[in-house]
């Protein structure tokens, strides 16, 4: 097993850690990322609310997505929220 495999095993472990850190911490991460929102608005004086809202709505599907956790309305391709059935 060379360098670059135990580079991609590292890389693999720590990407499972973070999408898992994500999804146990994905209410602060969201509060936060409104937080920033916020006072990024209030910077602005308002003048880019809509875009603002846009990418804090784009930050949390990232994060949902990165968590592995279905967005709201959706469900996981098995029809159970867990995701595909076996």
């Amino acid at each position: 097993m060379g360098l670059m495999d135990n580079l991609k095993g590292k890389a693999e472990e720590l990407k499972e850690k973070a999408s898992e850190f994500a999804g146990k911490h994905s209410e602060q991460i969201e509060h936060a990322v409104d937080k920033a929102g916020g006072a990024i608005d209030k910077a602005t004086k308002g003048k880019y609310s809509e875009k603002i809202e846009h990418g804090a709505s784009k930050a949390k599907d990232a994060v949902d997505d990165f968590a592995h956790k279905p967005k709201p309305g959706e469900e996981g391709v098995g029809g159970n929220g867990q995701g595909p059935s076996a």
